[in-house]
């Protein structure tokens, strides 16, 4: 059985998918400048794409269920 994503077995939910790591980690450090914390990993498409080998592609940002609408509100979406 495949395992879920990092991110949500942590109970965190997914705020956003963005292009690559590099929009990951300045999304989260937005987020985390206005004490949000957050994680990012690989979506499972890019990491299907790459059968687990590192691939560009889409990455998630996942957050706590109660911090979402904040950082929803925060990247305006």
């Amino acid at each position: 059985m495949p395992r879920k994503p990092y991110a949500s077995r942590l109970g965190a939910l997914k705020l956003t998918t963005v292009s690559n790591e590099i929009e990951a980690e300045v999304v989260c450090g937005l987020l985390r400048e206005h004490g949000i914390p957050c994680a990012h990993q690989r979506s499972n498409f890019s990491a299907a794409i790459g059968e687990g080998a590192f691939m560009a592609g889409p990455w998630e940002v996942f957050v706590a269920e109660e911090d979402l609408e904040a950082a929803r509100r925060l990247l305006g979406t």
